[in-house]
């Protein structure tokens, strides 16, 4: 069974097709799911986005170990395939809608991987908009960042691809401003939109995508008869204020009880 969805966006991008994402995905989304579903939802399904990004993004490494029968039987080891314990990650926290995912993604790798390589920032961004409340850019207030990104695999766990205008501002300020080249930078997304990623793989090329489900209903019905990203350039997942339909609402206000 094929479990991610046929596109025609590049080839980087990952849209998951898996039924049980799906159902839980729709269910945070409902408008009568309000906490302290939404918070144990998100665990749910960023469970499963950090160990499908790390069973297909992550180097892996050949062991040869005891178990617990290994007294009785002291020939018979384990040998097994799991992830390589030297590899680096950073987990990034784009506060507020990212804090939990970001949490989840960073617990679930303390247990998989070597605790020591493993490491969270965090980063404070808003976005900007206009009069209109359209979205003009983002605005970074405050960052804590725990050292450099060679070789490591960085992670942006952010719910809501809408624009794209943050994580291309996240991923430029890492680029520009953080020592050490990253082996990898990818996104875990649990709704992306046609304009996000047209803004992140245009700006972007190495940058991965992994997403439980893609928006684009406000495209005509004639696109949204063709596979998605074959009339790329027509097809649309947000409205008028940036917000993408039919989406999820803003899970940053949802996250955290706070609707400013």
């Amino acid at each position: 069974m094929n479990l991610e969805l046929e596109h025609h966006y590049p080839k980087q991008v990952h849209i998951f097709n898996d039924k049980c994402l799906n159902t839980q995905l729709a269910y945070l989304c409902h408008p009568q799911t309000r906490q302290p579903l939404v918070n144990e939802l998100v665990k749910f399904l960023y469970g499963s986005l950090i160990n499908s990004v790390l069973a297909r993004e992550f180097p892996t490494q050949k062991v040869r170990q005891p178990t617990r029968m290994t007294d009785k039987h002291p020939k018979q080891l384990l040998e097994t395939e799991i992830m390589d314990q030297n590899q680096r990650v950073v987990v990034v926290n784009l506060a507020r809608a990212g804090t939990l995912p970001s949490q989840i993604c960073y617990d679930v790798l303390n247990y998989t991987l070597n605790p020591e390589m493993v490491r969270q920032d965090h980063i404070t961004a808003a976005r900007q908009v206009d009069e209109s409340h359209r979205v003009t850019g983002t605005t970074f207030s405050g960052s804590k960042i725990g050292g450099d990104v060679d070789k490591a695999v960085v992670l942006f766990p952010d719910p809501m691809g809408a624009t794209g205008g943050t994580i291309a501002a996240a991923l430029n300020y890492y680029k520009n401003n953080i020592k050490g080249k990253a082996k990898k930078y990818i996104g875990l997304h649990l709704i992306v939109t046609p304009e996000y990623l047209a803004n992140v793989t245009n700006d972007h090329s190495d940058f991965v995508v992994y997403a439980a489900r893609l928006d684009r209903g406000m495209s005509s019905p004639e696109v949204l008869k063709d596979i998605p990203g074959k009339n790329w350039t027509k097809e649309k997942g947000l409205d008028d204020t940036d917000y993408i339909v039919p989406g999820g609402g803003g899970f940053g206000e949802l996250l955290n009880n706070s609707y400013v």
